[in-house]
């Protein structure tokens, strides 16, 4: 008989109590599960009477059930053993206790604030052998959180969360980076298939994204029938969750970057495979995500199409398989600036602010039932359609119409980019389009369609300027916090009287022939009354009616928002909130959150008069303006009509499709539209497609007669090209 014998730590005696027996068959004890082990074994040694043999191990060890499965030990039946191991650290379970890119021995030392709020929890180690490897880690498993006063409930689960070992004392650091004592963690069961998890601070009211979802009233489903089990884990604190049918542990939190401070939060899971699909918006170069050390940024940007750059939205949703072939989805409800990390083994890392999570147990269509359904386009916005920026004049558009038809080219749909405007103006039009009016009715006898351009900045330069003023007496316009006064940035619209150099560099033509620029808070009632009368007058044009221009569809575009000053023309006034303690992966974090857009101290009003930061709701901007537009470009065609929008996140496509930005007239845009339009059909927005031939730069005439080849199988597909490109 084969027994263990009580051991010291890391040793394992294996005696035989009956050594008389010898197995004729050669047989072997192949393998060994060990339990219990806080760590990973790194080096396994057997012994037989105190002499080492030699053996080759093969090792697999469960984080989740800390224990770990040996394999290739080929220990012989009728002889007694020893196993000794070494645990450790390896470098796929090393979590950066300084989150900060570049960190060494040097720059550590010199970090701050936000390096005493992540980095003195625990003890840590250092690592520069490794590439990627994070150069200082944690050494150990805990978070400094335990839990108390569980609750499980057949509505969920509701539980205490305590700071139980502060990195540091509260009172000699900032508010906004001192860590948060007690916390309050709820689960709720919505039904068999979707449960939502959150962790916040129950002594302080936070802002709560104000984006609604599709969720039952009431629990449904019944804990017989509910495809998930969710357990607490006390000390250190973490959340699991099971999947009832294969065991599957889908969510696994209990690691060591669990950090709640006040404008720093970040939490980690364990993945249960390397097929992790989602996150946007972000140019990927594969589908499924590359898990080696990889960070990706999450702020809406006027940023076009790159490697690493987070683009005009954001989607902090993401589908992961099993390895029996499961899939479940994941989505995090946060419209602050945020980060997702990538761990060698299958570890997600968020860096965000608030902590509603919403997991769905898929079947595939169950995240389409939370954020909606994608609008359903009318049978004309499938077929061609055709842009660009830059057209001179609607000579112009209607010698390309004329064009078109005698190519027998199919073509459905045609844009007018802002050159239609005058100096770019919202809701005005420029003297050498004054025929275009007339030419959207003759489009309109032919069996085509036409769409207009819309951007959110409106002048503030003007005298007699109809959006503007009575944008002011609405009082529509964000503004300094605490104030009456408008917070300016400078975007399209040109000043009155100026003639431009075009040969001037970009920031010169900024500073000399931009007007000032005001942008409306969508979220306010009056908002969207002062929206809707301005975009009526456009379709009806109450002075000329000669001049109504009777579009199908509407584009609104520069609404992340974008600014091409960084947060207003005189600046920011709050530096923490403009560079807070920690910026996420965007381009280069010593340009802050101001970058190309407002200020984050500005104040804007939710419906109900709540005051909220710009801050918090940044990337909510094209969101907000999204459901409106589509409302009132329906309440005046009475029919579906398209509506496109650059910025969106999770429920936009309820009520608009996307193009995938201002990309580049290159090969390998090809394979990343199709990447890009996969994922938005993943956050719900199944009408997109990219700017076929591509934005930037020429394209050659093979690459685009393959691209329009391409295009005509995209959902939305239209041929739209930048000035002074072909």
């Amino acid at each position: 008989m084969l027994v263990p014998h009580p051991s010291p730590q890391n040793l394992l005696q294996l005696n035989v109590l009956h050594g008389n027996y010898m197995d004729p068959g050669n047989l072997y004890f192949q393998e060994v599960k060990i339990l219990g082990l806080p760590q990973e074994p790194m080096t396994v040694t057997v012994e037989e009477k105190d002499q080492p043999i030699e053996v080759t191990t093969n090792i697999t060890y469960d984080p989740a059930q800390k224990g770990a499965l040996i394999r290739g030990l080929r220990l012989e039946l009728g002889k007694s053993y020893s196993l000794r191991w070494t645990l450790g650290t390896p470098p796929w379970e090393k979590y950066d206790c300084d989150p900060n890119p570049g960190t060494s021995k040097e720059t550590r030392e010199d970090k701050g604030v936000l390096t005493k709020l992540v980095g003195k929890y625990l003890p840590w180690q250092e690592d520069n052998s490794t590439p990627g490897v994070p150069y200082c880690y944690y050494n150990g498993s805990g978070n400094g959180y335990a839990v108390d006063d569980v609750i499980y409930a057949s509505w969920g689960v509701a539980a205490n969360l305590t700071l139980r070992n502060p990195r540091f004392s509260p009172k000699s650091s900032p508010k906004s980076v001192a860590p948060i004592g007690t916390l309050r963690l709820e689960v709720k069961y919505h039904s068999d298939h979707l449960l939502q998890f959150k962790i916040y601070d129950y002594a302080y009211e936070r802002y709560e994204v104000p984006v609604p979802l599709n969720l039952p009233g009431s629990p449904q489903g019944s804990a017989h029938s509910r495809q998930y089990e969710v357990m607490v884990q006390a000390e250190p604190f973490g959340l699991q969750i099971r999947r009832r049918s294969t065991g599957t542990i889908i969510w696994d939190s209990q690691l060591p970057t669990f950090t709640f401070g006040d404008l720093f939060l970040q939490i980690s899971t364990r993945l249960p495979s390397q097929y992790v699909y989602g996150f946007g918006e972000t140019e990927h170069t594969t589908f499924r995500h590359d898990m080696n050390w990889h960070t990706w940024g999450m702020f809406a940007r006027d940023q076009p199409p790159g490697y690493k750059l987070n683009s005009y939205g954001v989607q902090p949703f993401y589908m992961g398989l099993e390895k029996d072939g499961n899939a479940h989805g994941v989505l995090l409800l946060n419209s602050n600036a945020m980060e997702i990390r990538f761990w060698k083994i299958c570890i997600l890392r968020w860096f965000v602010w608030v902590l509603p999570y919403f997991l769905v147990i898929l079947p595939i269509f169950l995240p389409l039932q939370l954020v909606g359904r994608p609008v359903m386009p009318p049978y004309w916005a499938l077929g061609f359609q055709l842009c660009r920026y830059g057209y001179e004049n609607d000579t112009e558009i209607a010698k390309l119409v004329e064009d078109m038809k005698n190519a027998r080219i199919p073509y459905d749909v045609q844009y007018a980019d802002i050159d239609y405007m005058e100096r770019q103006l919202d809701f005005t039009l420029n003297p050498r389009f004054l025929g275009l009016p007339a030419l959207i009715d003759k489009l309109h006898h032919e069996g085509m369609k036409f769409v207009l351009i819309l951007d959110p900045a409106i002048s503030a330069n003007e005298t007699d300027y109809l959006a503007y003023s009575r944008g002011l007496e609405k009082d529509v316009f964000i503004k300094w916090p605490n104030s009456d006064d408008i917070i300016f940035a400078k975007v399209w619209p040109d000043l009155p009287n100026v003639v431009v150099n075009d040969s001037l560099d970009w920031d010169t033509q900024v500073e000399l022939y931009r007007a000032y620029t005001a942008f409306p808070d969508f979220f306010r009632n009056s908002t969207l009354e002062w929206w809707a009368r301005e975009i009526t007058e456009v379709y009806n044009n109450p002075r000329n009616a000669s001049l109504s221009m009777k579009f199908d569809g509407l584009w609104i575009d520069m609404n992340e928002p974008s600014s091409f000053v960084h947060g207003s023309v005189s600046g920011c006034r709050d530096q923490e909130l403009n560079f807070p303690p920690y910026v996420p992966q965007l381009g280069s974090r010593g340009e802050g959150l101001k970058f190309k857009t407002l200020c984050m101290e500005g104040q804007q009003f939710l419906p109900d008069g709540t005051p909220v930061r710009h801050y918090d709701v940044h990337n909510l901007y094209g969101w907000s303006q999204t459901k409106p537009t589509l409302d009132i470009l329906q309440n005046l065609t009475k029919e579906r009509g398209i509506l496109i929008t650059r910025s969106t996140f999770p429920t936009s496509g309820r009520w608009a499709g996307h193009w995938l930005g201002d990309n580049t007239a290159a090969w390998d845009q090809l394979t990343k539209s199709i990447i890009g339009m996969m994922e938005f059909s993943l956050f719900g927005i199944s009408y997109t497609g990219a700017d076929i031939c591509g934005f930037f730069q020429d394209s050659e005439y093979e690459l685009c007669a393959r691209w329009m080849e391409l295009g005509a199988f995209y959902p939305y597909s239209r041929n739209h090209n930048g000035k002074g490109h072909k």
